[in-house]
C-alpha cells in the first residue's frame, strides 16, 4: 500500500478552496495578505489558542461545529 502526497501547489488550492467556502472574499483576502509563513512564534501562538484545551475538548468542539 502506498499514500498519495500531493504537492504543494495542491494543498494550496485545497486550503484555498476550504477558506473561499467558509470565509467570505474580504475576509480571506485578508487572512492571505498577512498570512506570512516563516513569520512569528508559532509555538507561542499555538499555546496561546488552545491554552486550557485537551484532545477531548477540541474533539468535542469539532463535533458540535459539524452539527450546525
Amino acid at each position: 500500500m502506498s499514500a498519495t502526497i500531493e504537492t504543494e501547489q495542491e494543498l494550496k488550492e485545497e486550503a484555498f478552496a476550504i477558506l473561499s467556502q467558509h470565509l467570505s472574499p474580504h475576509k480571506v483576502a485578508r487572512l492571505l495578505s498577512i498570512w506570512q509563513i516563516g513569520k512569528g512564534d508559532y509555538v507561542k501562538d499555538r499555546d496561546a489558542l488552545f491554552a486550557n484545551e485537551t484532545v477531548d475538548s477540541l474533539f468535542q468542539q469539532a463535533v458540535a461545529q459539524q452539527s450546525k
